[in-house]
């Protein structure tokens, strides 16, 4: 399987929030909502560990997304067909991204844990929550 999920239990949030309400806002807020809640949580391990799963999913995108599109602009100056390629580039990365939000929102809303590959290993490490 692509996804690693799990089914974590329903706790309460040091923020005041339902915990499904507090992994909900951490996805669809993109690394901001990440970071809020990062740093607001201190008790619930799966909203930490799906805040800093959002913020790192959220900081990487912010990142390619700001690759492609300086390499858009410089090489569409030296060619239209360079542009249009860039251009494509960032709009399907940008769908993938999207998709993978929305599922993580979902299976959060749901109660499920889902680990991505690379990024939920570092957002477990990082948030320190191996343990739900």
């Amino acid at each position: 399987m692509l996804f690693e999920s799990t089914r974590v239990p329903d706790k309460k949030c040091s923020c005041g929030l339902e915990q499904r309400v507090a992994v909900l806002l951490s996805y669809v807020l993109g690394w901001i909502g990440g970071l809020i809640f990062f740093f607001v949580e201190k008790d619930n391990k799966f909203v930490r560990f799906s805040a800093m799963q959002s913020l790192i999913l959220g900081a990487g995108w912010s990142a390619i997304w700001l690759t492609l599109a300086i390499f858009s602009s410089l090489l569409g100056r030296i060619s239209y067909g360079l542009y249009f390629v860039f251009t494509a580039l960032n709009v399907l990365i940008f769908l993938a991204f999207a998709g993978i939000v929305v599922l993580l929102t979902i299976q959060g809303w749901k109660g499920s844990k889902v680990k991505l590959p690379i990024i939920g290993g570092l957002a477990e490490r990082w948030s320190k929550s191996s343990e739900l």
